[in-house]
C-alpha cells in the first residue's frame, strides 16, 4: 500500500516540474500563434502520443459502481467530455492571461488551486482543519502582493490566470472521482481529444493561423503537447488512482517554485520585492494548508478488478 503511495507522489512530482518549466514554453508559444492554436494543438498531440497505449490497454473499466446510469456503456465519453471540458475551459484561461503575465507570476497564481481544492471539498461534506482557513488567508495575502498594483487593481492577465485556478480545481475533483473508477490512459486520452476539439474549433473562429506561425512556435508546441500534456496530465491522472486530490494538490503546488525558476533561467524575469514576498506566502499558505487543514472524509476504498 505505501509503496504505491510513495509512487505515486514521485510521478506527482515529476509532474510538478514538467508543469513548472512548461510556463516558460507556454509563454514562448504566444510569441507567434494564439492561445486556443497553442492550446488545440498541442493537447491533440497529447492525445497522438497516448493512443498506442490506449489501444494496448485491456481492462479498460475499472469500476461502474458510482458511475451515473447515463455513463454505463460509454463511460469514456462522459468521463472524457466532462473532464475535458473543464480541462479546456482552465487551459484557455491560463493561456490568455501568460499574454500579459510572467511565467513566474502565472504558476504561483495557478497553484492556488491548492487552497481552493480543500474549500471546494466543503461543498462536498468535508471538514476543512485549522491549517486550511489560516493557509487560506496566507494565500490570499500572497496573491495580493504578487498581482494587485498600488493603484489596487489586477497586473494584467492576472484575473484571467486566477480564473483558471478555479477551473484546475474543478479539474482535481473530477480526476478524483473518475480515475479509481477508469483506466487512466483512455481517459487522459479522452480528455484530451476533448479539449484539443473545443479549442481548435474556438482557433479556427477567432484567431489567424498561419504557417509562419505555426513554424515559430513548433518547439513550445512539441514540448507543451508531448511532455506537459502527454506525459505529465497522464502521470496525474494515473497518480490519482492512489492518493486524494488534496494530498496531490500539495505536491502539484511546487510547479508554482520550479515555474518561477524556470522563467529566471530561461526568460530571465526578475520579481520584485514586494513580489517574492507575495510568492513566499503564497507558498507557505499552500504547504500550511494541505499539511495541516486537509479535509476529514472517510471514504469506501474501491477495488481494482485486477487485484
Amino acid at each position: 500500500m505505501y509503496r504505491k503511495i510513495y509512487q505515486a507522489d514521485g510521478l506527482l512530482l515529476l509532474t510538478a516540474f514538467i508543469w513548472g518549466s512548461a510556463f516558460v514554453a507556454q509563454r514562448v508559444g504566444m510569441s507567434h500563434v494564439g492561445p486556443l492554436t497553442f492550446n488545440g494543438i498541442r493537447f491533440a498531440l497529447g492525445a497522438l502520443v497516448l493512443s498506442p497505449l490506449a489501444r494496448r490497454v485491456t481492462d479498460p473499466v475499472r469500476s461502474f459502481q458510482r458511475i451515473p446510469q447515463g455513463m454505463h456503456g460509454r463511460p469514456f465519453l462522459g468521463g472524457g467530455c466532462l473532464a475535458g471540458g473543464v480541462l479546456f475551459m482552465a487551459a484557455t484561461l491560463q493561456q490568455v492571461g501568460l499574454v500579459y503575465t510572467t511565467a513566474g507570476k502565472a504558476g504561483f497564481i495557478t497553484g492556488l488551486y491548492v487552497i481552493i481544492v480543500p474549500l471546494m471539498g466543503l461543498l462536498l461534506g468535508q471538514r476543512l482543519g485549522w491549517g486550511g482557513w489560516v493557509g487560506a488567508i496566507l494565500a490570499a495575502w500572497g496573491l495580493y502582493l504578487l498581482s494587485v498594483t498600488e493603484s489596487l487593481t489586477f497586473a494584467p492577465g492576472d484575473l484571467w490566470v486566477l480564473g483558471g485556478a478555479f477551473f484546475w480545481a474543478v479539474h482535481f475533483h473530477i480526476l478524483g472521482w473518475l480515475s479509481p473508477r477508469l483506466n487512466g490512459i483512455r481517459l487522459a486520452r479522452s480528455q484530451f481529444v476533448t479539449c484539443a476539439f473545443l479549442s481548435l474549433a474556438g482557433a479556427i473562429l477567432t484567431e489567424e493561423i498561419t504557417p509562419s506561425g505555426l513554424q515559430g512556435a513548433a518547439v513550445p508546441i512539441l514540448y507543451g503537447g508531448v511532455l506537459s500534456v502527454g506525459v505529465a496530465y497522464t502521470l496525474q491522472v494515473v497518480a490519482q488512482r492512489h492518493t486524494p486530490p488534496a494530498h496531490a494538490a500539495i505536491i502539484l503546488s511546487l510547479e508554482a517554485v520550479f515555474a518561477a525558476l524556470a522563467g529566471w533561467v530561461v526568460l530571465e524575469e526578475v520579481l520584485a520585492l514586494r513580489s517574492l514576498i507575495g510568492c513566499g506566502l503564497m507558498l507557505v499558505g499552500m504547504l500550511l494548508a494541505q499539511l495541516k487543514g486537509r479535509p476529514r472524509v472517510r471514504t469506501a476504498p474501491i477495488r481494482d478488478k485486477e487485484a
